[in-house]
């Protein structure tokens, strides 16, 4: 029996593409399981491979507050290699199950924009996130509540986050009280370049992690 190394020289490449490109084969970098939920995987974005599914996601109009509605896929694609390439912020696919189901974001606020809006203490952590349009949102009591307690595992798996700060659009009612609902305090509006945002808090006491 004869081996054809060209043949599996590029299957081993094959697998390398696959396991990179496809969302549910990349290692994740936090792991949850939710109760009634499923479990929820965070994995790196990777801008190339995922450009169609963000772009898709970031356009439609329940996702207006993102302010990408007008973006081309490739502008999507670009601002995913602009994040990726900063070491304070981050961008994540959450799995549900092995299925995409949000964009989680991640920053540390001194380095952002929003730090000249706000007095930053030690310790704060920013998030952004996007549900996707799942089929399943609407057939799955708590479906964004379920990932936002994957998400905020997350944060609060480092010691060093403290507090957690999202920046909604003032505009976002939705967005606000799933914050409240979930414990988050409601700060200030601040002004941004690009939107009127509504600071919101959520420390490690709230929670009872203290």
């Amino acid at each position: 029996m004869t081996t054809d190394w060209n043949l599996l020289h590029r299957t081993e490449e094959t697998i390398s593409m696959t396991t990179t490109t496809v969302p549910a084969l990349r290692p994740a970098v936090y792991e949850q399981k939710v109760e009634g939920f499923g479990v929820v995987r965070l994995v790196p974005v990777d801008p190339a491979a995922d450009e169609e599914l963000l772009h898709g996601w970031v356009t439609q109009e329940r996702a207006r507050f993102w302010g990408m509605a007008d973006h081309t896929a490739e502008q999507v694609r670009e601002i995913y290699e602009f994040v990726d390439s900063l070491p304070t912020h981050h961008a994540y696919l959450a799995l549900r199950d092995g299925v995409p189901a949000a964009l989680f974001q991640t920053y540390e606020p001194d380095a952002d924009p929003v730090g000249e809006c706000y007095d930053v203490r030690p310790g704060d952590f920013g998030i952004h996130l996007l549900i996707a349009p799942a089929e399943g949102e609407g057939a799955v009591k708590g479906y964004t509540d379920s990932l936002l307690t994957a998400f905020i595992g997350y944060v609060f798996s480092d010691p060093a986050h403290l507090r957690v700060v999202v920046e909604p659009d003032a505009r976002n009612e939705k967005a606000l009280a799933r914050m409240v609902r979930v414990g988050f305090e409601l700060g200030p509006e601040i002004r941004k370049p690009e939107k009127t945002a509504r600071l919101a808090f959520l420390t490690r006491e709230a929670l009872g992690l203290a």
